[in-house]
């Protein structure tokens, strides 16, 4: 049993470092793949894309085919798409390997929930989600820190492609472990319904918004990024109709007529896009605009990491069973407290301002992110029925992701539009614009769960 859920930490800390190494790397990358702003982009958004479109999908794909067998297929492609990104010589088969990286791990990730929920004794399962939190916790700690001190170690003169290439022996060593103590699948359902063309319509409806969005902040408005916008539009409308008509959507129509799982989606969506944005332009503006080294970048955002770590144990340790909702307003306001105040340093110092300097207002807005991130997927589920409770959860999960997606590609886009006036300024309208955001959110928290439910949905 210990094997097991060694086996499935494994798996979550090579996803959460692997989404988080990108906010350090990112611009070595680009410059020594000549990949320019569109790389930097691309880099987490193609993950996170993919890992969210298809993270539902891979949960029922477990259900139908026996999650040992996704879970041996899943790491086999990630680790494999870990040596494509690594070896990769050019920006374009960079991105089609991170891409890979998501869907793989979207295959992955879902089926070592389920395997413990099916092995374990309850004691037993309780002790395993005990440990998620640290594991995770350090994991998104260790993926910059890992990335900036291996790139300023410059290994084998390998420069960022370690990085990756770290992934290839955890992988072997995961698949190896998986393929002999993972419990056999006696129990799948092939009669497990995948809805393959609302997924398609769902990636179809986000490549056409992040690759406008993407082409058009890089290289103008033309007609090219315009359209794709617009079919992104319309392909969100087909998605729309098809869970609505559908006999075994991604998201069950039920919850949509919920609104207090409806309000905490859109109160996730606008939270985790800026924060994860916020994040990514924060690593761009150490590097580029303070002139810090990746080591030094990474180092710089560790009390941003800590805040968001001691805020997500705080929460989950009771304050989110007694607060509900009033701690998702708590965590938007001392964000917004945070955000104003390496607002004011940076219109105060410009490029000149210090990280010791930016350390304790990161640390603030770490609390901040850390109390939404950990509280909002729980409350939203405070007024689905147990039978709605692992599609709501589920759907919340690949909201995430794509949330996280499209921030990442937002925010950074906005950075380097304001960048033509100086990195200061670019920081400055970025901060704006993820304030503004942040401040909308607080009404919509009003229209969700009063608390979260009794019983923690696994």
């Amino acid at each position: 049993m210990w094997a097991i859920l060694g086996l499935v930490l494994l798996a979550d800390a090579l996803d959460v470092i692997d989404a988080t190494v990108t906010n350090i790397a990112a611009p070595t990358i680009a410059r020594e793949l000549h990949g320019g702003e569109s790389l930097i982009k691309w880099l987490g958004t193609a993950y996170m894309l993919a890992m969210g479109v298809l993270l539902v999908v891979g949960g029922r794909l477990g259900d139908k085919f026996g999650q040992r067998r996704l879970f041996l297929i899943g790491i086999s492609g990630f680790t494999l798409a870990s040596a494509v990104a690594g070896f990769s010589p050019n920006p374009a088969l960079l991105i089609v390997a991170r891409v890979a990286q998501g869907a793989f791990g979207a295959l992955l990730i879902p089926q070592g929930m389920a395997i413990m929920t099916k092995a374990f004794s309850r004691d037993m399962l309780a002790k395993a989600f005990g440990l998620f939190g640290p594991v995770l916790g350090l994991s998104s700690v260790g993926g910059p820190v890992l990335a900036g001190f291996v790139i300023s170690a410059d290994l084998f003169g390998l420069s960022w492609r370690p990085i990756f290439l770290a992934n290839v022996i955890l992988g072997c060593v995961g698949l190896v472990i998986a393929a002999k103590i993972l419990p056999r699948d006696d129990d799948s359902d092939r009669s497990t319904v995948v809805d393959g063309w609302g997924s398609g319509l769902l990636a179809v409806t986000m490549i056409g918004l992040l690759y406008g969005l993407i082409e058009g902040s890089t290289n103008g408005w033309s007609a090219v990024p315009v359209v794709s916008i617009i079919v992104g539009v319309l392909f969100f409308a087909a998605f729309a109709y098809r869970q609505r008509t559908a006999a075994h959507p991604l998201i069950t129509p039920a919850l949509l007529r919920n609104r207090g799982f409806t309000s905490g989606m859109l109160v996730g969506l606008s939270v985790f896009a800026a924060g994860t944005g916020l994040i990514f332009v924060l690593s761009l503006f150490m590097q580029e605009g303070l002139h810090a080294s990746p080591r030094d970048a990474s180092l710089g955002l560790v009390p941003l990491t800590l805040g968001l770590i001691a805020a997500a144990f705080a929460a989950m340790g009771g304050l989110v069973a007694k607060l509900g909702r009033t701690l998702v307003f708590l965590g938007l306001t001392v964000t917004l407290a945070g955000c104003g105040w390496v607002l004011a340093l940076v219109d105060h110092s410009g490029t000149n301002v210090s990280l010791w300097a930016l350390a304790p207002a990161l640390f603030v807005i770490g609390i901040g992110i850390g109390l939404c991130f950990t509280t909002i997927p729980t409350v939203a589920l405070g007024d689905a029925s147990p039978e709605e409770a692992g599609s709501a959860s589920g759907s919340l999960s690949s909201i995430q992701q794509l949330a996280s997606a499209l921030g990442s590609a937002a925010v950074t886009s906005i950075f380097f539009q304001a960048a033509t006036s100086g990195l200061g300024h670019a920081m400055k309208v970025s901060l704006i614009v993820v304030l503004a955001v942040t401040a909308l959110s607080l009404p919509v928290v009003a229209l969700m769960p009063r608390k979260a439910p009794s019983e923690p949905h696994q």
